[in-house]
């Protein structure tokens, strides 16, 4: 697991990545620190409240903009409006101050098997083409298809939003972050590479169509409408 700790009090950010010493840790003592380390997509994220460069809570807000990474928030304030406010700004879950190492892992195993769930039967289906999100299984005419992660990243994203033009400002966001360089060519390389591995003719695609100076949709899932 790769664990974000996002804490000021560095006794407490020290204590809590020793209690997951055998985990990949990456520790943040400030919004800009956390910035930088939100690219690296950790598998969840501790976050502290109330922080000396910012609110926690604003930070949360911003990266659920392109980012689904479980977030606990730490405070130190048990009162019902600041939980609420920390749900609502796209946390998972929360834990007051002090609390033990036992609450702090259970709450951590709850919220990375919410993030792992998935829905029964939630496949796409089109033409010859099948995504199981399930198996994380793509088949073109029976066959197994192998995508690197990036490609099976983009080509979920939009099989999820089928029928939808998403534009390549909200892909670049959704893949790579907000704080990517806004060069969309990294994304074309991507979307060619998928096209060779899907499409009999690249030109005349079946399943991902470019709506040209706006971005890309695919084809319509015949299981009926979005996944």
């Amino acid at each position: 697991m790769k664990l974000l700790i996002i804490e000021d009090d560095k006794a407490l950010n020290d204590g809590i990545a020793l209690s997951f010493s055998g985990s990949e840790i990456l520790q943040a003592y400030s919004l800009e620190e956390a910035r930088r380390f939100i690219d690296l997509k950790p598998d969840l994220a501790i976050l502290d409240i109330s922080l000396p460069d910012g609110s926690g809570l604003d930070f949360c807000r911003e990266i659920r903009g392109f980012c689904q990474t479980p977030v606990i928030f730490l405070t130190a304030n048990d009162m019902e409006i600041d939980i609420v406010a920390g749900l609502e700004s796209g946390a998972d879950d929360y834990i007051t101050k002090p609390f033990g190492t036992g609450e702090l892992m259970a709450r951590i195993r709850t919220s990375l098997r919410h993030s792992h769930a998935q829905t029964p039967g939630h496949v796409y289906k089109a033409l010859d083409l099948e995504i199981d999100f399930e198996k994380r299984l793509i088949r073109l005419r029976g066959e197994e298809v192998h995508l690197t992660q990036i490609e099976y990243q983009l080509l979920t994203l939009l099989a999820e939003n089928s029928g939808r033009v998403l534009t390549y400002s909200y892909i670049m966001n959704a893949i790579w972050g907000p704080y990517m360089d806004n060069n969309n060519q990294i994304l074309r390389v991507n979307m060619a590479n998928i096209r060779r591995k899907l499409e009999q003719n690249p030109a005349q695609p079946q399943y991902v169509f470019t709506e040209i100076g706006v971005g890309y949709r695919m084809r319509e899932n015949e299981n009926g409408g979005t996944v």
